[in-house]
Formats: structure tokens, sequence, C-alpha cells
């Protein structure tokens, strides 16, 4: 099994991280809302390929304001466009960070799970021969590995 990673980190250093990341939110608690699901899937979406386009029409907006539709507020989608360039950074920024956080923690998990199934099987093999204390700690563990029927008869299958 290779040990692909390897690290402790300090709680002092997990703590500090926190508490940055509460600051963060807390600056921001303000200014962010949560979209529901349904929401998520109906807006229309700002991406990279818009990004120019949004920005063309910010320019053309503000020097050509006779094309602007009575029903758009200019001081609005202005304000829109400069939360977006606000944020966007801020966004990419967490993005990694959250990148890495995930990759480090499930390489880290998965190592732990490896880990973890070859002392299950150890304990199985004692188990299986009779070693002293075995059987309960496999009686216990084996609980992970119990699948319940679909016949919804409660039985258990292994």
């Amino acid at each position: 099994m290779e040990n692909r990673i390897s690290i402790e980190i300090p709680q002092a250093d997990l703590a500090a991280a926190k508490a940055a990341l509460q600051q963060v939110q807390g600056i921001l608690a303000p200014y962010v809302i949560a979209l529901t699901p349904e929401q998520r899937k109906t807006i229309p979406k700002m991406s990279d390929g818009t990004e120019p386009f949004v920005e063309k029409v910010m320019d053309y907006a503000v020097n050509n304001v006779e094309f602007l539709p009575p029903f758009v507020s200019q001081e609005e989608m202005q304000k829109d466009w400069s939360a977006v360039m606000g944020l966007m950074p801020l966004l990419r920024m967490v993005d990694q960070i959250k990148d890495t956080l995930s990759d480090t923690a499930m390489m880290a998990g998965s190592e732990a799970y490896l880990g973890a199934l070859s002392y299950y099987n150890s304990v199985k093999q004692g188990a299986k021969v009779n070693a002293p204390d075995a059987k309960a700690i496999y009686e216990d563990l084996k609980k992970r590995f119990e699948r319940r029927s679909r016949k919804g008869n409660g039985s258990v299958i292994e």
C-alpha cells in the first residue's frame, strides 16, 4: 500500500484557517445571496464566453445611452457588473482552495479507509482461526458491510 500523503496539520493552523474563513463569511454576508436549486437551473448564466460580451455592452450602454431600453436601469446594470468583477477573483481563489482541500481530504480519507480495510481483513482472518478478541472486533466491524435485502423482510445479507 503506497502512502501518497503524510501530513499532520497543527490544531492551531486549522483553527486559524477556520477563523479566517469565518471572517471572510462575515465580511461578505451583507452582500451575498443563496439561490434555490430551481433558480440555479433557470436563470441565464454568465460564463467566460459571455463576460466579454457583457463588458462591451457596459461600455456601449455608457457611451450610447439612447439604445438603453427604458425598463433597464444603467445604474443597476453597472452595480451588477461591478459586483461580478469584484467577486470573480475571490470566487476563483475559493475554487482553488476548495479543490486542493477536497483533493487532500479525499487522498487522506482514501488512505485511512484502505488501512481500515486492511485491519478489518486481518481481524476477519483472526476470527476465522479463533484468535483472542478477534471475533468481538470482527462482529462489531462487519456491520459496516451488512446489507438489508430489498424485499423488506429485514433479513441481513453479508
